[in-house]
């Protein structure tokens, strides 16, 4: 979930998901309208489901299909809890390897 200010102020809040994923920030599609520079707040949860909020600043903003833009985001603070949920989101990524030890199915 990302939430921002409008220009005029108002409060908005969309739920986007991560098209890429860093250890300093994150690219996701958003139908909010942001510019470089402006602040952002992302909540998301690790994949054990322990909730996670950082604040970001909008770095990149390229036009995408229907209408939505592109964002790149640096982390701002807290970095610490971002880094616990990169590494969480890279270990839940990572293929299920067997125990070389145990006998062969074959």
């Amino acid at each position: 979930m990302v939430s921002g200010r409008a220009e005029d102020g108002s409060a908005w809040s969309e739920p986007t998901e991560t098209d890429d994923i860093s250890t300093s920030g994150a690219l996701f599609h958003l139908n909010q309208k942001v510019n470089r520079g402006e602040r952002l707040y992302i909540r998301a949860h690790r994949p054990d489901g322990t909730p996670i909020e950082a604040t970001a600043l909008v770095v990149r903003v390229a036009p995408a299909i229907y209408g939505t833009a592109r964002v790149g985001v640096q982390i701002a603070e807290p970095t610490e809890n971002w880094l616990r949920l990169f590494v969480s989101w890279v270990a839940d990524e990572q293929p299920i390897t067997s125990d070389p030890e145990a006998p062969s199915s074959e």
